[in-house]
Order: C-alpha cells, then structure tokens, then sequence
C-alpha cells in the first residue's frame, strides 16, 4: 500500500509538470516576432557585406548573393508578420514597405551603370543608402 502511495506522489507530480510545460510553447506572435528579427538580424549582416565591397571584390556573385539573402529575408518577414501584434505588424509593414522600396531604386540604379568606374562609384553609393536605409527602418524595430 505505500508503494502505491509512492508511486503516486511521485508520478502525479511530474505528470502534472510535463503537462504545464508542454502547454508551454512559444505562441504564434512570439514566433513570428523571433523570424522577423533573425531575418532583420541577416538584412543587417548582408547590408555590412555589401557597404564593404569595392570595385574589385564587388563580384556579380558576390551582389547576387548579398541581394538573394535580402530578398528570402523580406519574405520570411512579410509571411511571418501576419502572426504579429497589431502595433508590431504596423512597425514591420512600415519598415519592409521603405527598406523594399529602397532596394528597388539601388537595383535599377546600379543596373543603369554605363561605365566600371561609374558602376563602382554607384555600388558605394547605392550600399551606403542602403545601409541608411535599414538603418531608419528595419534598425528601428526592437528586437530585444
């Protein structure tokens, strides 16, 4: 009889604690939150690649891939920010809306190069605009 008692002080507990935790779990908006700032976290590293390329280690590969990372990132973004709060989706919506908008004016103007050394000058510019640009966008969305 007190092995039973045992058993049930025991079990009972920990069934009741492996319940709760398994209630537990991120919900969907903090889900959607932690995709949304690994994917700004990305923007901001492929911007600080991109700002540092010169003429010569500026690649087509090396622009391609900087650019590919963004684009995947914007999207994980737009297809996560259905879950956010309503004052978080508004803050991303507003971040994605000038950032793309952005990286749409630096791809028709760097594309719009006639020379290499205008493409060189216009890739530093058009990176350091990019990098203001996220600046005053996506940096502003706090992640902490």
């Amino acid at each position: 009889m007190q092995a039973n008692h045992l058993v049930r002080a025991v079990v009972v507990p920990l069934v009741l604690v492996a319940g709760a935790l398994g209630g537990c779990g991120d919900s969907a908006a903090d889900d959607a939150s932690a995709k949304v700032c690994a994917a700004r976290d990305d923007i901001a590293k492929q911007v600080d690649k991109l700002k540092g390329l010169t003429l010569t280690t500026a690649t087509t590969d090396a622009v391609g891939t900087g650019l590919e990372a963004i684009k995947t990132d914007l999207s994980t973004i737009s297809k996560a920010r259905g879950d956010l709060s309503d004052e978080r989706r508004e803050d991303v919506d507003a971040a994605n809306s000038e950032f793309s908008a952005a990286v749409t004016d630096i791809a028709a103007t760097v594309g719009g190069s006639t020379s290499i050394a205008a493409a060189g000058a216009d890739l530093k510019q058009a990176f350091q605009q990019l990098a203001a640009s996220y600046k005053t966008s996506f940096g502003e969305i706090d992640c902490s």
